[in-house]
This record gives structure tokens, sequence and C-alpha cells, in this order.
């Protein structure tokens, strides 16, 4: 059946178009100047297939690209984010939201239907005052304690990491740390976290991250009141920067009366008293894992008394013995030593612990090791030095020489014997300051003088340079020329 020109001109008419998209922190992301892109009719709606405004940008550095995927009207009407579809005040799946307000919006789901029920909350939303939700979530009252406890205070940016590279899960992905896409191993696909649709999300129908989340709240502990009835303090954690004793003092007063608030800067914790346990039990059950200031979550506890502070604890503990089984291959316990009384008459006793000797030369005051004594540097003179240990005392020496007589002079260190004359000989090696002046030994391999110059008075035969006698300057050559 063809839709009349009238009807069609209509629907084109009341085609969204928008000036900027109504996101969550987290979609956003942690850049305060994003660049947006803009285009006019560029995608049908997910959910109620009608064209809308599409805005495309990049949350950060090393993250994906992203988009928005459903219309402003389908938004409001689930007061979720266009991207991400959850909640813009909490940050929970519409089914956990719905289930915790205890709310139930049928929306229809047929394309007719759809359409004619888009356009009515339209004329809602132009009526309607400021960005007040519609829809059953707008009439919803307060808050339940299982949205406060389940809340996400702070974004998470992790969801905008990009997706995983299908070519390096295969072994083919040639880009390297150039490829924009993540290089990290799959999560098992039979994980139900691994397939998620963006209309159940919608419609809060078989959502598998709402169902994880609706499991963690029901193994979230409970915070039992101590039995001592005399307790009626509360232990706050967590408070940062921001978080004043003003801040505590506005959101336990209304649940008895306040004794006493002791703020720890130092360890960013509070310590809140009440008057009477009835109402130190009703703030504790109201702020347990609910207490959210300036986006802090806040983290309640019963105090503790002082016997279990202080040293009572430690002795408690102290008592308690634990047996553990032998361990087969090692030795029995070895019984204890006899105790030793001043009573018994034979008793034996350890032998009394001298002092140690005095040092023969103790360090100077201007030594490593040197310990002042008490008023040292306050006019007192430095200790005078004793005199150096004797010689065979010494401790290069000992052992080498005998003590001294009684009443003599300190043997002299021994010397090397003195040279002997030029050209002599000497019985034992010769010392290494003597070496230089003995007579240089002749060349190997050197004939002997013939038997003509051997005691005939004639000059020996020149074997170097420097014997020569027709040198000028020696004394052969002056002789010579005199005669």
């Amino acid at each position: 059946m063809a839709v009349s020109k009238s009807a069609n001109t209509y629907n084109r008419l009341n085609w969204e178009e928008a000036d900027f998209p109504i996101l969550c922190q987290t979609c956003l992301g942690d850049n305060p100047y994003v660049r947006m892109t803009k285009e006019k009719f560029g995608r049908e709606c997910k959910i109620c297939q009608r064209p809308f405004t599409i805005f495309r940008w990049c949350p950060g550095a090393r993250m994906r690209f992203k988009k928005t995927e459903v219309c402003q009207t389908c938004s409001k009407l689930k007061n979720v984010c266009q991207t991400c579809l959850l909640d813009l005040e909490y940050g929970l799946p519409i089914q956990v939201r719905d289930a915790a307000l205890n709310v139930k919006d049928e929306m229809p789901k047929s394309d007719v239907n759809k359409e004619y029920y888009s356009q009515n909350m339209e004329r809602e939303l132009a009526n309607a005052e400021g960005n007040q939700a519609l829809g059953a979530v707008g009439k919803a009252q307060a808050p339940s304690d299982l949205l406060l406890k389940l809340a996400r205070t702070t974004p998470y940016y992790k969801r905008n990491r990009p997706h995983i590279c299908s070519f390096w899960v295969k072994g083919e992905c040639k880009r390297g740390e150039e490829c924009p896409y993540r290089h990290e191993k799959p999560t098992d696909p039979d994980d139900p976290l691994a397939d998620q649709n963006i209309k159940d999300r919608f419609y809060g129908v078989d959502d598998p991250v709402a169902d994880k989340l609706m499991r963690r709240a029901a193994a979230m502990p409970k915070l039992e009141a101590p039995e001592d009835r005399m307790i009626t303090t509360l232990y706050v954690g967590g408070l940062g920067d921001k978080v004043t004793e003003e801040d505590l003092k506005g959101h336990f007063y209304q649940f008895g009366e306040l004794r006493s608030i002791n703020v720890v800067p130092k360890q960013q914790c509070a310590f809140v008293t009440f008057t009477n346990r009835q109402g130190a039990e009703g703030a504790a059950e109201n702020s347990f894992q609910k207490l959210i200031i300036k986006g802090r979550r806040l983290n309640i506890k019963w105090g503790k008394p002082q016997a279990q502070l202080g040293s009572g604890k430690k002795e408690d503990d102290s008592e308690k013995e634990l047996n553990y089984e032998p361990v087969p291959g090692l030795p029995g316990v070895l019984p204890h030593p006899p105790q030793m009384n001043q009573d018994q008459g034979n008793a034996p006793f350890p032998p009394p612990m001298l002092p140690p000797p005095p040092m023969n030369n103790p360090p100077h005051p201007h030594h490593a090791q040197f310990r002042p004594p008490p008023g040292y540097g306050m006019g007192m003179p430095p200790p005078p030095r004793l005199p150096p240990p004797p010689h065979h005392m010494h401790p290069g020496n000992r052992g080498r020489f005998p003590p001294p007589p009684p009443g003599g002079p300190p043997p002299r260190m021994p010397r090397y014997p003195p040279p002997p004359p030029f050209g002599g000989r000497r019985d034992g090696p010769m010392p290494p300051h003597m070496r230089h002046r003995m007579p240089l030994p002749p060349p190997p391999n050197m004939p002997p003088p013939p038997r003509s110059q051997q005691g005939s008075g004639k000059p020996p035969a020149v074997h170097y340079p420097s014997q020569d006698p027709q040198r000028m300057g020696t004394g052969v050559e002056e002789s010579s020329s005199k005669s």
C-alpha cells in the first residue's frame, strides 16, 4: 500500500534536527576540547527508524571514534545516553534501573505504533520544562538502595578503547604499532558479555550486563552491628580533599543527635559519634555502600572499642596456640634448659662478662672510628695520643722478630748488607737498588780476544764505537798527537 504524499510530508517535517548530542561523561571523553562532525539526517535511529542528526567524534588519544546510535527523542524517553544507552544519572543499564525503581515502561515495537508513540512523546517534550525524563522513569519515586549501591560515580574511559584486530588474531596484521585496533587476545566466545544487542539494552530484556550487575548486588556483604550496645561511632573512609565536616554533618544529622565528628585529614577519614545506639544503627543501614558526597563513594564501618585497639587484642592473639602436624623426618623438640635460681646451693651460673680490654692506640679524633667522650668539643682538649706499639708488636711484624730484652732499646729494622766493591762477588741475590751499579755483562756470542793482545800491553780490540781510540776526545788520540 503506497503512503500518501501528505503523510510523507508530515513525517519528514518531524525528522530530528539537533545542535548537540545527549551524551554521558564516559562517551564524551576526558578531553575538554572535542571536535565533532555533524551530519543532518545522516542515519536512521536504531529504535524508531526515523532519520536524525548524527554526531561523530574521538573521545581521546588511542581511542576509537564514536557516534550517536539513537535519536534524542528515544534518549529522553528512557533518560539514557545516545551512544552507550546507559542511564545518564547512575550509569547503569535500563534493566537494572527499572528493576530498582520497580517501574515498567511498555513501549510499542511495531513500526506504526512506534511512530505514533514517538510523535505523542515529542509533543509532551515540547511542553515539558527543563530536561525532565518522560514516561515511567520521570514518574518514579526517590532512588532505591540498589541504585545507590551499584551507581557508578566516576567515568569508565576503558570502554572507549578500540576493538580487537581480527587480522592480528589470525596472525596476518602487517600494520604493527600503527594499527588503530587492539592487539589482544579476544574473550571467550561463550561468554554472555560477548553477545550484546542494542535493542535488548534499550527495552531492558535479556541484557547480559544487567544480569551480571544483579548477581553482584545479591552477593554484596551486609554491615552487621556489633554486639556491644555501647558502640555508637561510625567510621567514614575515602573522604578525599573535597568532603568536609559540614558535608558529613548535613548527611548524618537526619538520623539522630550527633555527639562529635572528628575528621583526620592525613588518613582521609572521619569518626561520627551519635548520642544513642538507635541513631547509629539507622545511619549505618542507610549509608553503607550508598553514601555518595561530591562524587565520592564513602566507606562506612562500625567503630571499634578502645580495648580492642590497645594491648588486650595482642595478648589474646598470643595466648592462642596453633597445633600443627609434625613434619616426618625432622628431629623432635629439644628440651628446655634447666632454670638457674640463686636460691639453689650449687647451681651453675654463667661466667660474668668482662669489659673489653683498653685499646693500645685509640683512634685519633679525626679518625672515622673515633668516639668522642662526653663533653668533647665544648672546651675540652682532645685526648692525648699514645706512643706507637713496639716493633715486634706491629701487626705486620708479629712472629717475625723476638721481643727485645727487658730494659733494652727495641730492635731496628734489618737492612740489606753493603754492596761489594766494584767487580767483586757476593753471596745471595743482589738487592734491587744495587743492580744498576753492576757492570754490564759482555754481549752474547762474543769471541775472545786474540792471544797476541793478551798480556802484551796493547789496547784491547775494539768492540764498541765508544772504545775506538781514533775517535775525537779520547785520551789515546791526545797522547799520540803530543808525541
